[in-house]
């Protein structure tokens, strides 16, 4: 008789990044003017399954701003089978483009370096009970 295995021999390689930043250059001044702001709306994002929104998980790994106002936005997900996969990607440009001063907003989903619960704010880990 064959053993059957209980874990795959196999990992699932996770889904290709994104690549709708490639290109865009950061302008230092209109960053350092418009960070800020673009990190309070990217407060009011939250993950579906877990009650702490995406910059305090520490989802998000840069954001940078272009001389025309594009705000570039390189993040990732807990895990690359994320139910939220589909939907969060899309909640992040548009709470970014509802800053003034934005004109529009790329996002990059990027699974390097890998989420983990270290990238998590003290707020975070406090919220979940993680401490």
């Amino acid at each position: 008789m064959k053993p059957i295995p209980m874990i795959p021999q196999e990992q699932t390689p996770p889904p290709d990044d994104t690549q709708e930043t490639a290109g865009l250059v950061a302008d230092p001044a209109k960053t350092g003017e418009l960070r800020g702001p673009l990190e309070q709306a990217l407060k009011t994002v939250y993950d579906p399954e877990i009650p702490v929104d995406i910059w305090e998980l520490g989802l998000i790994y840069d954001v940078f701003v272009t001389a025309d106002g594009v705000a570039a936005i390189r993040m990732t997900l807990t895990a690359p089978a994320c139910p939220a996969a589909q939907v969060l990607p899309g909640q992040v440009a548009d709470a970014a483009r509802g800053v003034p001063g934005i004109t529009d907003a790329k996002v990059d989903v990027v699974w390097e370096p890998a989420w983990s619960k270290d990238r998590m704010s003290d707020v975070a880990k406090l919220q979940l009970g993680m401490w």
